[in-house]
């Protein structure tokens, strides 16, 4: 990846991703930010809804947006200044999202751009849409793209990985307890 300077970004630029949203990115995002509203995490209370199932947090889409930022447009070393955001459709496990952004207006004396961000589904129904005021790195970052960092080693890893599940399923097991005790 090599991050774009603002001499090399003009109106009409644009790039994207297409990620599949898996049931576990979505838990392991909802874990990560504690947003254990039911309508993510509960597929018996999101049966109740409109959407019949869990739908993915907003910001988890809105975070795609940043990855199209970070790595490909401007790229590596921008930094995000603000975002509109609005959510116009859910976001499902199995759903196929295209992350796009494209310039509207480059401000080369203040190193600022303006981005359109938009996300769309499989079926190319907008999910979200906004806007994002974003500073290019001054200079080209040149930044290689590498599988996400492992924090302990594959040893440790593969021994703990039972225990690992054993907790997820006491948890899991807990909060079923819970709720029926709560009915």
């Amino acid at each position: 990846m090599i991050g774009k300077t603002i001499a090399e970004l003009a109106p009409g630029d644009h790039a994207e991703i297409v990620r599949r949203v898996g049931a576990g990115e979505i838990g392991s995002f909802v874990d990560a930010v504690g947003d254990h509203n039911p309508v993510h995490s509960d597929p018996r209370y999101a049966a109740t809804t409109p959407f019949k199932e869990p739908i993915a947090p907003g910001i988890f889409t809105a975070g795609l947006i940043s990855a199209v930022i970070g790595t490909r447009l401007p790229g590596p070393g921008a930094i995000y200044l603000s975002q509109t955001l609005k959510f116009t459709k859910p976001v499902m496990a199995g759903d196929t999202i295209t992350a796009r952004v494209e310039v509207l207006e480059v401000i080369r004396e203040r190193n600022r751009m303006r981005l359109q961000t938009i996300c769309t589904n499989q079926r190319g129904e907008e999910v979200l849409s906004g806007e994002a005021w974003v500073m290019p790195s001054p200079a080209h970052i040149v930044y290689e793209e590498r599988e996400r960092a492992v924090t302990e080693p594959a040893f440790a890893t593969f021994a703990l990985q039972p225990w690992r599940w054993a907790t997820q399923a006491m948890s899991l097991w807990a909060d079923l307890l819970t709720s029926a005790a709560r009915r």
